[in-house]
């Protein structure tokens, strides 16, 4: 800017003038908007959040006045996400980080670890709310897995998809606040309280119109066969019965064996199964050839470890939630 303002004094003719008069005018303009939008960003505060899905809840909690940064786009299967070099700056650059926790990011444990190691601030919303046990399938055998990959992969006995029941949430996204509060320099205190005490109550009502909805579903009816092992929370908060996973994990990057596959038909025709529910951020297509072989059976795609576009019925966490509830009641009701 000094030197355009140096230049115009240099110039004595009325004509240069006037052909650097509107030059001058839209530089100084365009200098003032960045200007203005780089001290906007500097003087927020700024959260790391890894899913979408706690992103979404973070954002309703802290409004307009922090940036929130969401690692993972919408429709990313958590398991199988690996950090940009970009986003490994993010999270290593954070005021303070929001992650699922019990080994749901996989691909980010050593980065968050990292990040907590150089002072930042992480809180893992799992460790909030009163946990399941999770898959502890035995790997001895894999030559491939020692010990400290196999707590990499998240296999820890902690069911990490504690985001399936709302009540959950309910208590998780009030320690978040408590932890944002704690932790995040500038971060305004008095609107934190506000928003996370109307957004507790939404989910505590979203609570009970799931739980009012699928009164409708007999309990011999309230039956799921889900594609990977991840509606536990679920099950438990609304008296379901999971009779089996075609993928028999919490995490999608394991396999199913054929035997597993074939006692797992036999279980869904016997018991007159109506449905497999899928995953809609991951491949359904082992789902797909399950229910064609059983025969007379649907695969339903559910929002379990992502939200979906904006334009879905699974846009935000509890819009996730009650579309997820309201295909499982229309598939199972018969």
């Amino acid at each position: 800017m000094i030197l355009i303002l140096t230049i115009a004094r240099g110039c004595r003719m009325a004509t240069a003038k006037r052909r650097l008069a509107p030059l001058l005018v839209a530089l100084l303009a365009l200098a003032s908007c960045g200007t203005d939008d780089t001290a906007n960003d500097s003087t927020q505060p700024t959260v790391v959040v890894t899913t979408n899905i706690l992103g979404d809840v973070v954002e309703n909690l802290v409004g307009d006045d922090v940036t929130v940064v969401v690692i993972m786009d919408v429709g990313t299967d958590p398991h199988e996400f690996q950090a940009s070099a970009k986003q490994v700056a993010q999270i290593g650059d954070a005021g303070a980080v929001v992650a699922n926790g019990a080994g749901f990011e996989e691909g980010l444990v050593d980065v968050i670890e990292s990040a907590e190691q150089d002072g930042a601030p992480v809180f893992e919303a799992v460790t909030a709310i009163a946990a399941l046990d999770g898959d502890e399938e035995d790997h001895d055998d894999e030559e491939d897995h020692d010990d400290d990959e196999h707590d990499e992969h998240g296999h820890e006995g902690v069911d990490p998809h504690f985001f399936t029941d709302p009540a959950r949430m309910a208590v998780a996204a009030a320690s978040i606040a408590d932890f944002l509060a704690a932790n995040v320099e500038g971060i305004d205190v008095e609107t934190l309280q506000t928003n996370t005490q109307r957004y507790v109550s939404q989910l505590e009502t979203l609570d009970e119109e799931i739980e009012a909805e699928l009164e409708q579903l007999p309990e011999d009816r309230r039956i799921l066969v889900t594609n990977h092992d991840v509606f536990g929370y679920f099950a438990e908060r609304y008296d379901f019965d999971i009779i089996g996973t075609v993928i028999p994990s919490g995490t999608t990057v394991d396999a199913a064996s054929a035997q597993t596959l074939a006692e797992l038909a036999a279980t869904i025709e016997a018991a007159g199964v109506p449905a497999i529910f899928a995953d809609i951020s991951s491949s359904s297509d082992i789902a797909a050839t399950l229910a064609d072989e059983v025969g007379d059976v649907a695969v339903i795609e559910l929002f379990s470890e992502s939200l979906g576009a904006d334009d879905s019925d699974g846009a935000t966490y509890i819009d996730m939630v009650r579309s997820n509830a309201s295909r499982i009641v229309e598939a199972l009701a018969g």
